[in-house]
């Protein structure tokens, strides 16, 4: 058992997930969370302690998270967006978007309650700019990031010993702003992005404020680009 704090990472595979990990990596044992078990080894075979965790984020279990005994971080960075119009989008896109966007997060943040109190930890949602505003063709998106906002700000009030924090990035160059303006018909224009480095970046400052600290939200916006 590494004596390092521990942070367990969703989303680790790519994009700021993999960033976040990256961020943690010199301090803390990081568990890799995702599907994709190929890119979550070679995410931790970049890190001095770190361990792939092929999960199915929708589908976890008590016996996923058993030998967590204690975690110190949990960032919540895997997510899904399908956009489209609400005339166009049936129950399945709005069901799924749900499922992935909060049904995961409750549930996982549930079964590892009891690690996270053990720890005193720390619980961050990376959210959206849709999180605060919502623009045509995003309407599942956006529901699901204000319902994600909603989780965060309960767990906070129900949880005390806990930090929980909501991380708001703007537009970031990862393969999901790569479909997004390909959906816009528009160039994937990476230098007008956030890079997800910088978004892991400011989240790490939440992580390590100081004991008599708890940034509740943060919100990331490109210098000089797009503000949605």
């Amino acid at each position: 058992m590494s004596e390092r704090p521990t942070a367990l990472v969703t989303g680790a595979s790519r994009g700021i997930g993999a960033a976040v990990a990256r961020a943690l990596g010199p301090t803390h044992h990081v568990i890799l969370g995702g599907r994709d078990e190929q890119a979550l080894a070679a995410v931790a075979a970049e890190l001095p302690d770190a361990e792939p965790w092929p999960v199915e984020l929708t589908a976890v279990t008590e016996a996923d998270v058993a030998g967590i005994g204690r975690l110190d971080v949990l960032v919540h960075s895997a997510g899904i967006g399908v956009l489209g119009r609400i005339a166009d989008q049936p129950a399945d896109v709005w069901r799924r978007t749900m499922e992935v966007n909060v049904v995961a997060v409750a549930e996982l943040t549930r079964l590892l309650l009891p690690a996270l109190r053990q720890a005193g930890g720390h619980v961050v949602c990376v959210n959206s700019g849709s999180g605060q505003r919502a623009n045509p063709d995003w309407a599942a998106y956006a529901a699901s990031k204000f319902a994600l906002k909603a989780f965060a700000d309960a767990l906070r009030l129900e949880e005390p010993r806990l930090r929980v924090t909501t991380v708001y990035p703007g537009r970031t160059a990862t393969d999901m702003q790569r479909g997004v303006r390909e959906y816009e018909g528009g160039e994937f224009e990476p230098g007008k992005y956030l890079t997800p480095e910088t978004v892991a970046r400011a989240l790490l400052a939440a992580v390590n404020a100081g004991p008599d600290a708890h940034l509740t939200e943060l919100t990331v916006r490109p210098r000089g680009g797009p503000v949605n």
